[in-house]
C-alpha cells in the first residue's frame, strides 16, 4: 500500500488492553494491519487500566506472546516493529493526568497531523465514569471515541451514557462498534440484495415466508463469568449483533454506500420494528453454568435467546423474524435463512430457501425444489451452493482501519441505538425464567418449537 492510502500519525489509546478482547482481537487486528501495509506510517499504541501489568518490556512480552498464540504465521520483523511501538500508562475515573500526558508527548512527535484515537473497551458500569475523565484531561479533544458493545445495559443506561458523550463529544467523533458489521459476508448482502436483479425483487412479503438469523456457539461461557452474570446473552447479543443483521436483511436500498444512507436506511427499520413481546421470547440457561469460575450459584442469567419479532413496513409487514442465539449449542454458526413462499399451479407447499452463511468461511445457498427424475410428478429439493472466495479483512482489522480514515458507514448512531432499546425494553421489565437446556443442544424445547411447523432450519438436513 502506498503512503497516500496510509491514514495520517495516530496515537492509539486502549483501554482495557491486558483484557480479553484486546488479547483475541485488538492487538491481532492491529498487527495484520501492521502486516498488509494498512497501519500509519508513525504510530504509538498506549495501552491503559487500573492496574499496571509491569514494565514497558514486560507488558511488550505479554502482547508478543499472545499474538503468537493467535496469529498464524507471525512475521518477526513485523512483530518487533508493532511491539516497539507499545507502552502502558495506568489511568482511572479520577486521574488521567499521566496519561493525557504521554498522549501530548506522543502526538507532539508525529506532528500537526497527528490523530489520537481511544478505544474503550471497559465495561458498561464503568464507561459514563471514563469518559467524564476524559473530558477534563481533554483527552476527547478533536479524538475519535471507540465504544464497545453493549451500549449501556437498558435504556436509560443507554440514555444516560449518550449525555456523558455529548458533553465531551460530537457525534462524528463516535465510533459504536459492532464487529457483526465489520463481517465481510454482513457487508456483502446489500451486494446481494441490490446488485442483483433475480433476487432483490423476491425479498419481499409477498414472496418470504420468515427469515431465520441463527448464531449458535458451541463454547461455554468459560472465563466470561462475571461479564456474562452483568449482561446475560440477551444484551450481550441481541440489541446488538442480531439486531444489526436484522436492519442489513430488512433496509430498504441505500442511496449510496456511505454512513449516512446506511444508518438512515437501518435506522428506518428499527423504527418499524414492533417492541419485543415477552410472550414470544425464551431465555435458556445451559446445565453446569451456574458450576462456572464467577457465577452466582442460584444464576437466573441467560445464556440462550430465541425470539421472534416484526418489521411493519410495506416490505415486511407480517412476516416473521425468528432471531436465535446461545452458549453451549451443538454447533458454531452464523446462518441467516430466507424462506420463500411455494410456487405457483399444483405442486403443492414445498418451499425454496435462500441461506446465508456470514461466518469465517461465507457462502451463499440455495434450496430449489424440482421433479424428482421419473414417471411420477413427484418433487424434491437440490441444493446448490457457492463460496465466496478471496481473502477478507477480518472484522478487527476493517473496523479498525475505518476508524483511522473516519468512516463511519460500519458503525452505529446513537439513533439506531436509542430505539433498539425501546425495542428490546419490554423483555427487560418483564424476562422470561431461563429453560434449563443440556450442552450440545438446541436449546430449550420452547425455543425449538417457536417458529412453528416449519422448525429452524439449523440443525441441517
Amino acid at each position: 500500500m502506498t503512503d497516500e492510502h496510509r491514514p495520517p500519525p495516530h496515537v492509539i489509546v486502549l483501554f482495557g488492553a491486558t483484557g480479553d478482547l484486546a488479547e483475541r482481537e485488538l492487538f491481532p487486528a492491529l498487527y495484520r494491519l501492521a502486516a498488509a501495509g494498512r497501519m500509519p506510517t508513525d504510530y504509538a499504541i498506549i495501552g491503559s487500566g487500573r492496574h499496571s501489568p509491569g514494565s514497558d518490556d514486560e507488558f511488550r512480552r505479554t502482547v508478543g506472546d499472545g499474538l503468537r498464540d493467535t496469529v498464524d504465521d507471525i512475521d518477526d520483523d513485523i512483530l518487533s516493529d508493532l511491539l516497539s511501538r507499545i507502552s502502558f500508562q495506568t489511568s482511572d475515573a479520577d486521574d488521567g493526568s499521566d496519561l493525557a500526558a504521554a498522549v501530548r508527548e506522543a502526538r507532539e512527535g508525529f506532528g500537526d497531523d497527528a490523530r489520537t484515537l481511544i478505544y474503550l473497551s471497559v465495561p458498561p458500569a464503568a464507561m459514563e465514569s471514563m469518559i467524564g475523565m476524559l473530558g477534563r484531561e481533554k483527552l476527547t479533544d478533536g479524538a475519535r471515541v471507540v465504544i464497545e458493545k453493549p451500549f449501556g445495559t437498558d435504556l436509560q443506561s443507554s440514555r444516560d451514557l449518550t449525555q456523558a458523550l455529548d458533553g465531551v463529544v460530537d457525534e462524528e467523533q463516535i465510533f459504536r462498534i459492532d464487529h457483526f458489521l465489520g463481517k465481510e459476508a454482513v457487508q456483502n448482502i446489500p451486494a446481494l440484495r441490490f446488485a442483483n436483479g433475480l433476487i432483490g425483487p423476491a425479498w419481499h412479503r409477498e414472496h418470504v415466508v420468515s427469515v431465520q438469523i441463527d448464531i449458535p456457539e458451541e463454547l461455554t461461557t468459560e472465563g466470561r463469568g462475571s461479564f456474562y452474570e452483568s449482561t446475560g446473552c440477551f444484551r450481550d447479543m441481541i440489541s446488538t449483533h442480531l439486531c444489526q443483521v436484522l436492519g442489513i436483511i430488512a433496509m430498504e436500498p441505500p442511496q449510496r454506500l456511505d454512513a449516512e444512507s446506511m444508518r438512515t436506511r437501518k435506522a428506518e427499520v428499527f423504527e418499524a420494528l414492533r417492541p419485543l413481546n415477552p410472550e414470544r421470547v425464551v431465555f435458556g440457561q445451559y446445565d453446569g453454568y451456574r458450576d462456572e469460575d464467577d457465577v452466582d450459584e442460584k444464576s437466573e442469567v441467560e445464556t440462550f435467546v430465541a425470539l421472534e419479532a416484526f418489521v411493519d413496513t410495506d416490505r415486511w409487514r407480517d412476516v416473521p423474524f425468528y432471531l436465535r442465539t446461545g452458549k453451549a449449542m451443538a454447533a458454531t454458526r452464523h446462518t441467516v435463512t430466507l424462506t420463500f413462499r411455494n410456487g405457483h399451479g399444483p405442486f403443492g407447499e414445498e418451499h425454496g430457501q435462500l441461506v446465508l452463511e456470514l461466518g469465517d468461511s461465507p457462502g451463499i445457498g440455495v434450496q430449489l425444489t424440482v421433479k424428482k427424475p421419473g414417471p411420477s410428478h413427484e418433487l424434491t429439493t437440490v441444493d446448490l451452493t457457492a463460496d465466496v472466495t478471496g481473502t477478507p479483512m477480518e472484522a478487527y482489522e476493517r473496523l479498525l482501519y475505518d476508524v483511522m480514515r473516519g468512516d463511519q458507514t460500519l458503525f452505529t448512531s446513537a439513533r439506531e441505538v436509542d430505539r433498539l432499546w425501546q425495542v428490546c425494553q419490554p423483555v427487560l421489565d418483564e424476562p422470561p425464567s431461563p429453560r434449563a437446556y443440556g450442552q450440545g443442544s438446541w436449546g430449550p424445547d420452547e425455543a425449538v418449537e417457536l417458529p412453528g411447523s416449519g422448525g429452524w432450519r439449523l440443525p441441517d438436513e
